[in-house]
């Protein structure tokens, strides 16, 4: 399907794992790692923690009911609910959605957070795309520390793809209204 420059995919796509991010050195030997973009419309803010805020904050319903899920599960065998990872995150600092946001630059944003069976780190960013325009990029690192993170990666990692992508979709519909 060909798109012009003036009709806007509201489809985010796999993409490479940014080289250009500061998680770069992270790629190597990580348990999963994957990228996703979406173009943004005409007009969409260029403020990378509005944009990442509008992504992965006020999830739909069956993705806050997924999240429900893996926190009543999770907390049984000692994992930090994603409530937990938030308000340890906010007693620090700022955080988007509920992951401590780590570092902050002109380009990229790092959020994420550390457990006993995981570290997770999402970079977001804003890149130009010359044939369509500006696009908006998260791309995630995971390394798992023990067989609980193998097996909770293996659970969830379907999930993940799916909700990245629909939390992209939806802030472009978002910024479009």
């Amino acid at each position: 399907m060909n798109l012009s420059r003036n009709t806007i995919s509201t489809k985010a796509r796999a993409v490479p794992m940014p080289s250009n991010s500061v998680l770069a050195p992270l790629y190597a030997n990580a348990d999963l790692s994957d990228a996703f973009a979406i173009q943004l419309p005409v007009g969409a803010s260029d403020d990378l923690e509005v944009l990442a805020r509008t992504a992965f904050e006020s999830q739909a319903g069956w993705i806050r009911a997924l999240t429900c899920v893996r926190d009543v599960v999770m907390t049984t065998v000692g994992v930090k609910s994603s409530g937990a990872v938030g308000l340890a995150g906010a007693a620090r600092g700022r955080v988007i959605g509920y992951l401590p946001l780590l570092s902050k630059s002109a380009t990229e944003l790092i959020v994420g957070a550390d457990d006993r069976h995981l570290d997770f780190r999402v970079t977001i960013q804003l890149r130009a795309d010359a044939a369509n325009g500006r696009e908006l990029l998260a791309g995630t690192v995971v390394h798992c520390h023990n067989r609980l993170g193998r097996i909770y990666l293996a659970t969830i990692a379907p999930f993940h793809r799916v909700i990245v992508r629909a939390n992209l979709e939806r802030a472009v519909r978002e910024m479009r209204t």
